[in-house]
C-alpha cells in the first residue's frame, strides 16, 4: 500500500498508509491526522484540507483545477505549492509523498 507522509507545521510527522484511488484527504482523515478537517467531507467546497506539497513531488500531482485554485484562494497562507488534499488521488507513483500542513490549521 503506497505510503504518505504529512507533517504538521510543528514539525510532527504522521506517515500513513493510503489506498490507491483514495484521495491523500481521506487517508490523513483515516488515520486522525491533526490538521486535516475535510468538513466538506471531500467536495472541494471548504479548504480544510490545504497542505502544502513537497516541491519534489509537485509536477506528479497534477494540477489544481478551477474549483480548486478558487477555494485556495480562501486558505490561509497559500502558496505556489499549496493543493486541496481532496483533489489528489493516491497512485503508486505517489508512494512516498510528502505533504506540509500551514500554520494555523492543526
Amino acid at each position: 500500500m503506497p505510503r504518505v507522509t504529512f507533517i504538521e507545521f510543528d514539525g510532527t510527522v504522521h506517515a500513513v498508509d493510503a489506498q490507491a484511488g483514495a484521495s491523500l484527504m481521506r487517508a490523513a482523515v483515516d488515520h486522525g491526522v491533526p490538521g486535516i478537517d475535510a468538513d466538506c467531507g471531500g467536495a472541494c467546497a471548504c479548504a480544510t484540507c490545504h497542505v502544502y506539497v513537497d516541491p519534489a513531488w509537485l509536477a506528479r500531482t497534477g494540477s489544481r483545477g478551477e474549483m480548486e485554485a478558487s477555494m485556495l484562494g480562501f486558505a490561509a497562507a497559500a502558496q505556489p505549492n499549496s493543493r486541496l488534499a481532496c483533489q489528489i488521488p493516491m497512485t503508486e507513483a505517489l508512494d512516498g509523498i510528502v505533504l506540509r500542513l500551514p500554520d494555523g490549521q492543526h
